[in-house]
């Protein structure tokens, strides 16, 4: 017995069956053992010319006996665009359908040949041409194979040819499959001649397998020489969507920075950080799969638990737009977790394209730059650096507390730039410990010469031309419906400096999961990123 495994690493089979229009959406399945092992043929003469044919044929000879099939469950999907056609006027389109069958990428589809036999090297061979395997069908349908060995005693065959006068089962079905005709698929009675040298065959090996599809669509074949068709029966239910776990999402193993470049015809201005944050989360979470008729809740993005409780360890999503290239606006948006990104909110982090736009603002596209692990992309606000300023004004995380047996000292209560930055050490307290690291950073206010919290581009963009900015002129309240008082909460801008380099984010204080409070490396740590 003879077993091959196939797995399909994108999800996705595309066929169309032989003497099928592609506009008529018909996939082919199972896959016919014509394409298969006219594939194998092309993947030995592409990755494995130095083998004689003496040596192959043999292994194609016991493979040309129909095969059975172990089908997993699969489901039908199909694409439509419009590609240029030129045959009216210069802009004429015509409607081209791709259909596919979805299948899981962990699923093989398990091909026998339960008469086949080979000997031990023969069998060295085909799983050394299994392992060079490319694609089968359409170049996007990619495709890893295997010779199996030890799970063959475990086959659960759903799919094999129909004997003569055997019945159907009710649930069972009909389906035509192109199969070699093993009398002629390894003759050469339909293969051209050499333009070169009439003598000499124009295909190697010579065989009707090894035919060229041009030739056949030139002489007009109906069906390819070499080929005969099959009746085999499937399961009636091979095409039933299946569905997948609902429970807790699984996470994704080590993802967790997704990075965006933003595009606009006016992009945003830094000082609208937070809103933009907010419409990002929001686009993200209504993304999310749906189940029934509500959107499943995504505890990385929304930060809370399934009953609506807020989440506590800052392990959620972090939402931070950034201005790296200093002219002032918000060019790139970086969403972090630290708990890592599952299967749902990958796919919706890769269907973002654009927000849109509220009222007379301009529309907002969002190019995906990469997923990746968390120290995978050096790029701000990613670090690492030993020096960090503020981008964004650090929000105070309370109010001054005048009464009670934990009321803030007169002094604190008489200088506000003191309190935001005894507010600021008792974050960084509190992120210290998160990141298990004993640095403590020296902190130092950025004021101007008024002494006022002022923020400068040029602290982080050698050579920025934007705008200094003021804490005040950040927007600061979020758009929930709760009442949120972060514009009435002390603010400012500070630096942080850390005997040795830390990795990034930075972001502390209220509304840091929006971009508030964000530190990026500073320039005069020589700091130089990769912009992608």
């Amino acid at each position: 017995m003879v077993a091959v495994g196939l797995k399909f690493p994108a999800g996705r089979f595309h066929a169309t069956p032989w003497g099928r229009h592609v506009n008529e959406g018909a996939p082919e399945w199972p896959p016919s053992p014509w394409r298969f092992l006219r594939a194998l043929l092309a993947t030995w003469k592409m990755r494995a010319d130095y083998i004689s044919e003496d040596k192959i044929r043999p292994i194609f000879e016991a493979l040309a006996s129909p095969p059975s099939f172990q089908l997993p469950p699969a489901s039908l999907g199909h694409t439509r665009h419009y590609m240029r056609w030129y045959k009216k006027v210069p802009r004429d389109q015509t409607l081209v359908f791709d259909a596919f069958v979805c299948v899981e990428r962990d699923k093989e589809v398990l091909v026998s040949w339960p008469d086949a036999s080979l000997a031990p090297q023969e069998r060295t061979l085909l799983s050394g041409l299994l392992e060079r395997f490319g694609y089968l069908g359409r170049a996007e349908s990619w495709c890893e194979a295997r010779l199996l060995e030890d799970e063959t005693s475990h086959l659960s065959i759903n799919c094999c040819p129909l004997e003569r006068n055997e019945t159907l089962a009710p649930n069972q079905e009909i389906a035509r499959v192109l199969c070699l005709d093993p009398r002629k698929a390894f003759s050469a009675d339909h293969v051209r001649p050499s333009k070169a040298n009439k003598k000499r065959p124009a295909y190697d090996p010579a065989w009707n397998l090894a035919i060229e599809t041009a030739q056949i669509h030139t002489e007009k074949w109906s069906d390819p020489p070499g080929s005969r068709w099959m009746t085999y029966v499937r399961p009636s239910d091979c095409f039933h969507p299946f569905s997948k776990p609902t429970g807790k999402t699984e996470r994704n193993s080590g993802m967790k920075v997704a990075r965006y470049a933003l595009h606009s015809t006016v992009l945003p201005l830094t000082t609208t950080t937070l809103p933009l944050a907010e419409k990002v989360r929001g686009a993200l979470m209504g993304r999310m799969p749906k189940e029934a008729d509500r959107r499943r809740p995504s505890r990385i993005f929304s930060g809370k638990d399934a009953d609506g409780r807020p989440l506590v360890g800052h392990g959620h999503a972090y939402f931070l737009p950034t201005d790296e290239d200093g002219d002032g606006r918000l060019d790139h948006m970086t969403v972090f977790t630290k708990d890592g990104f599952g299967s749902d909110e990958l796919r919706a982090i890769d269907s973002l394209r654009v927000l849109k736009p509220r009222g007379d603002e301009p529309e907002i596209q969002l190019l995906l730059l990469g997923v990746a692990k968390e120290n995978q992309f050096q790029t701000p606000p990613l670090g690492p650096a030993k020096t960090w300023v503020s981008a964004t004004p650090f929000i105070a995380t309370r109010h001054p507390k005048k009464n009670g047996a934990r009321r803030d000292t007169v002094e604190l209560l008489h200088d506000p730039k003191k309190f935001v930055e005894a507010t600021l050490q008792e974050e960084l307290a509190r992120f210290i410990e998160r990141r298990n690291s004993g640095q403590i950073p020296r902190i130092e206010p950025c004021l101007d010469e008024a002494g006022v919290f002022r923020i400068r581009p040029s602290l982080w963009k050698q050579g920025a031309a934007g705008p200094s900015r003021r804490a005040i002129e950040f927007k600061r309240f979020r758009s929930r419906k709760s009442a949120d008082d972060g514009g009435r909460r002390l603010s400012g801008f500070f630096t942080l400096r850390f005997p040795k380099a830390v990795q990034g984010p930075i972001a502390l204080g209220h509304s840091s999961h929006f971009g508030m409070g964000l530190f990026l490396p500073a320039v005069t740590d020589g700091n130089e990123f990769t912009r992608y």
